[in-house]
């Protein structure tokens, strides 16, 4: 089982109806913000004065994150690297899915298009959404929460996954969603602050600012 966190991100974001994730433009963000916050979680992404630096110059084993951790090597910022070749990163997230067996991709209709894509075992999306469902819902404290299940949990929500938070979930428990947010501040300040810019910075994205 794939466990690494820009796939789960994207297993989430997936809309069977769409055939594709529920929006392609917002899921490139969310899949680049959760592969930053998983390379932040293994050490190999740290922040200094501001200005993300890699740690280490063995490579993770994953193509994504070492794609990622690519990008993080000129010295940039959280919020850069968020919108940096998010495109790629998105593909490259489904070609992974793809290879692991738990998607099928559909190259476009037309020239300009997007692909499509189904999901090969819908249990494997559900189970995580009964995660993010318990994480949301439960009664304990939120540092009792996998770190990996919250970090998801902020994105879904700020990327405004209804399917996971829905408008309603996001007003009554907008104290744990914002807690979960706040644990990535352990990790890096300026990750977490990028994740809370993370609707501004799908405005702005649509506009055709900050990279592809």
């Amino acid at each position: 089982m794939i466990d690494d966190l820009p796939c789960l991100m994207y297993l989430l974001a997936h809309d069977d109806a769409a055939e594709g994730p529920y929006d392609r433009s917002r899921t490139g963000l969310l899949v680049r913000a959760a592969a930053l916050i998983d390379l932040a979680s293994r050490g190999r992404l740290r922040e200094t004065g501001g200005t993300v630096t890699a740690s280490g110059t063995e490579a993770v084993g994953d193509p994504v994150l070492d794609g990622v951790l690519r990008d993080a090597g000129g010295g940039h910022g959280w919020k850069h690297l968020v919108r940096r070749h998010r495109k790629r990163t998105l593909a490259q997230v489904e070609d992974r899915l793809t290879a692991a067996g738990l998607l099928t991709v559909r190259a476009p209709r037309t020239p300009f298009g997007a692909r499509r894509s189904t999901v090969t075992d819908p249990a494997v999306p559900a189970a995580l959404r009964a995660r993010m469902s318990a994480a949301l819902h439960g009664n304990g404290p939120v540092t009792e929460i996998p770190a990996a299940d919250a970090a998801l949990l902020a994105l879904a929500a700020a990327g405004g996954i209804r399917s996971v938070v829905s408008r309603r979930d996001h007003k009554t428990f907008r104290a744990r969603v914002d807690a979960c947010t706040g644990r990535l501040g352990a990790l890096a300040p300026g990750l977490e602050k990028a994740v809370r810019a993370l609707p501004t910075t799908m405005i702005a994205a649509r506009g055709g600012m900050g990279g592809s």
